[in-house]
């Protein structure tokens, strides 16, 4: 049970168990290290001076100075390739964060936007009609569209016009088949697609 415990943690933290475990409670290096599940050679593992840290820390200081928008990627990248030392990218990592150099960049901000009003339903037929795309996909690979007109009183399908392609001359002509029998309503719901903005529809 005790195994299944410690091998949760990660191996820095067995090793910090073990040196305390060694230090505090004079528990031998190879017991301490059996039983917490840390290799010797590890245990015995100095970290390097913390001058060339420091020698590592001043040269992301000094970028990020320079260019505030870069992040920890592009700036690892000019510094390996401009100081010519070969320093491992996690090793540097760890140092940026330290140096709190990864919360510099604030986070954009995203735009609040008032919620749009529901569609008022008209209150008789023949007011306002809504106009839409449907694409759907055959099993040969072709796509068509559906133009779908709607009586927004009662969602009432006044057309369906169905074609691979469906230009705004095709838009016109379903228009003008709907207002033969139906006449003209006071206004069309429709979104900013292309078919619908162009001149021809206007």
């Amino acid at each position: 049970m005790l195994g299944r415990q410690m091998h949760a943690f990660a191996a820095g933290q067995r090793r910090k168990i073990a040196v305390t475990a060694v230090a505090k409670r004079g528990v031998g290096i190879a017991l301490a290290c059996r039983a917490f599940g840390v290799s010797e050679s590890r245990y015995r593992y100095s970290p390097k001076l913390d001058g060339e840290n420091e020698e590592i820390a001043d040269l992301p200081i000094g970028l990020t100075n320079v260019r505030e928008t870069w992040g920890f990627g592009l700036g690892f990248l000019y510094l390996r390739a401009a100081s010519g030392r070969i320093w491992n990218h996690k090793r540097v990592h760890r140092i940026y964060r330290e140096l709190e150099l990864n919360l510099r960049i604030e986070p954009r901000k995203r735009l609040k936007r008032d919620k749009p009003d529901a569609p008022v339903v008209p209150s008789a037929p023949n007011r306002v009609w809504s106009m839409d795309f449907m694409a759907d996909r055959l099993g040969d690979g072709r796509a068509p569209r559906l133009l779908d007109a709607l009586d927004d009183f009662n969602r009432e399908g006044l057309d369906i016009e169905v074609d691979v392609s469906l230009s705004a001359e095709r838009v016109v002509r379903s228009l003008d088949r709907i207002i033969e029998w139906r006449g003209l309503p006071i206004a069309i719901r429709v979104d900013n697609g292309s078919e619908y903005i162009s001149g021809t529809l206007m």
